[in-house]
């Protein structure tokens, strides 16, 4: 009988530090995806996170104006250099006329 006893608190205690671990990373997540979601940004951060997305681009000038216009309504720049639009629907979804990618 203490042999099964000391078998179940020792699952216990498992099942216990993996749902920690799980929920753990799942805050890791959410936390990552506030910093760029929609509105996360004010229109004061666009300037230094627009020179961070264009930072690598051989198109300097047209990559800053457009993602400072677009980071302006939006209040949003996704991470990385390239890609990555998905996070910020506003950013992702604002077209030219011809229907192509507004923002950079």
């Amino acid at each position: 009988m203490g042999k099964l006893v000391s078998f179940f608190l020792l699952a216990l205690i498992a099942i216990s530090m993996v749902a920690a671990t799980v929920l753990a990373a799942d805050a890791q997540y959410h936390i990552a995806r506030s910093r760029y979601g929609p509105g996360s940004l004010k229109p004061s951060q666009c300037l230094p996170q627009c020179t961070r997305r264009c930072s690598k681009t051989q198109y300097h000038k047209p990559c800053m104006f457009f993602c400072q216009k677009c980071c302006k309504t939006c209040l949003c720049v996704p991470p990385g250099f390239y890609g990555n639009k998905g996070v910020c629907p506003c950013y992702n979804n604002w077209k030219t006329k011809e229907g192509g990618p507004k923002c950079p």
